[in-house]
């Protein structure tokens, strides 16, 4: 057989690729001074634009569309080649998408610190670059769907179903929540009003989580486990039932963020039940990630990519199971508005999102600029480090969280709360000191991760081309 070299187009990769590390130590390094902060808030130096109120949104802002946005755009842009056996469609566009997020997470920096916010949860940024993202989106679709279609294998491996169903229902979700009637440059409200606008906001933030941080890094999975265990993946028909399952079911769970507000019983019981489903698809994907290992459990000693990706779907399925029993309304009534919620975000974005992209780019970006790992032994004190940090800060917020909701529905014989709220906060000290240590140790793993690639960086070149079965381009 004939092998064929194709010429793929990898420069955006690289540029997705490298800010991924970088925007995940920058968002990171905000998460740890605002975790800092809610044990010393001296640290808030009385300045506005420092305080915890303007910074969290940009925390979240900057690790989930910077750090992890950046790390879906390389991988996709890089799988979907890889996969289809031909080069990225329309480039310029490519580069076009690039640039504009870059822009959007510089305004971002520059909007969410001055207060100047729309204060949706994870849609934060005003309409003039809510506008900006949808054109960047459209381009984004334009460029993974240009690619599929011009593909030389018939077949659309699953990780493209994956990618393809982040990138639709992320561009719907966007749209939709973020409707709004400008009043300024820097101010609009929201086109939805009271408990609907509630809801479509819920509706939005909980499916950012369903297809961004969770669709799209599937996609990952089932790239990247396969290619580095070497093994094909555990089965094919579940990973399809599981796209499917998940596609249809995930859509309905946001109104568990809103359990014993304003919105109506029924649909508060739908927004569970819906939860509960969740459970099956997400643990056979989970089930479908681990037992592609199945023959191969000994690389797990020796190889740190291998952790990585590993041990970020061990907690993928932890939060998967921990999030549908917060969802049940009786368990919801004490874990609601607690650090728990806050711990249970964490074991998904850090011990999911961020270790699954962590070990994407480990693999990336060697193989990108054509040489190897400059130190295996870096890699290996990085996963260590990040997995305690993991451990640390949501253990704590664990504890905290059902102490601080155990706290507040205490009450005395004669009816009275036996505990001020004050009280409550004094009580949690230990416990944000313990989270702020954890979110150091798992921000110095990122400093580690900065410099060991950029040692490997330094010593490869630019990669363009890989070598292709001529079967496979004969289609």
């Amino acid at each position: 057989m004939n092998n064929e070299t194709m010429t793929y187009e990898y420069s955006v990769v690289r540029q997705f690729a490298i800010m991924t590390v970088v925007l995940g130590i920058v968002g990171m390094l905000i998460g740890v001074f605002i975790a800092s902060q809610m044990a010393f808030p001296a640290l808030n130096f009385d300045t506005p634009w420092l305080s915890f109120g303007r910074l969290r949104p940009l925390h979240t802002n900057a690790v989930i569309f910077g750090f992890g946005g950046s790390a879906l755009f390389a991988t996709s842009y890089y799988v979907v080649q890889r996969t289809c056996h031909t080069r990225l469609f329309a480039p310029g566009l490519a580069q076009f998408t690039f640039w504009g997020w870059m822009l959007i997470i510089v305004l971002a920096v520059v909007t969410l610190p001055l207060g100047i916010t729309s204060s949706k949860e994870y849609a934060e940024l005003e309409w003039p670059i809510d506008i900006l993202i949808t054109i960047v989106w459209v381009a984004y679709a334009v460029v993974f769907f240009g690619t599929i279609a011009k593909r030389k294998v018939k077949h659309i491996y699953v990780a493209n179903w994956f990618f393809g169903a982040f990138i639709l229902t992320v561009a719907m979700l966007h749209v939709v929540n973020s409707a709004a009637i400008p009043v300024t440059l820097t101010k609009s409200y929201s086109a939805y009003a009271g408990v609907q606008d509630a809801m479509v906001q819920w509706w939005y933030g909980h499916n950012a989580v369903g297809f961004f941080l969770t669709a799209g890094f599937l996609g990952i999975m089932y790239y990247f486990i396969p290619k580095q265990a070497n093994r094909p993946v555990y089965s094919y028909r579940l990973s399809v039932v599981h796209f499917w399952a998940l596609s249809f079911t995930y859509i309905w769970a946001g109104p568990h963020h809103l359990h014993y507000t304003a919105l109506p019983d029924w649909t508060q019981s739908l927004g569970m039940v819906f939860s509960l489903i969740l459970l099956a698809p997400s643990w056979g994907g989970m089930i479908n990630g681990i037992m592609t290992l199945s023959g191969a459990w000994e690389k797990l000693r020796t190889d740190p990519i291998l952790k990585f990706l590993i041990v970020s779907v061990s907690f993928y399925g932890m939060s998967t199971f921990e999030g549908p029993m917060m969802a049940i309304k009786t368990v919801n009534a004490l874990s609601h508005y607690t650090d728990w919620t806050v711990g249970h975000v964490h074991s998904g974005a850090l011990g999911w999102v961020a270790m699954i992209s962590i070990g994407a780019m480990y693999y990336l970006i060697p193989k990108l600029f054509d040489t190897e790992i400059y130190s295996k032994k870096l890699m290996e004190t990085h996963f260590w480090i990040a997995t305690i940090g993991i451990v640390l800060y949501i253990t704590s917020m664990w504890i905290s969280g059902i102490m601080q909701g155990l706290m507040w529905r205490a009450i005395n014989a004669d009816g009275t709360l036996t505990y001020s709220f004050v009280e409550s906060v004094q009580a949690m000290h230990p416990f944000y000191v313990v989270r702020a240590t954890g979110g150091a140790l798992f921000l110095t793993g990122m400093l580690i991760m900065a410099y060991n690639l950029a040692r490997t960086i330094a010593q490869g070149k630019a990669a363009t081309d890989a070598v292709v079965p001529a079967a496979a381009t004969a289609h």
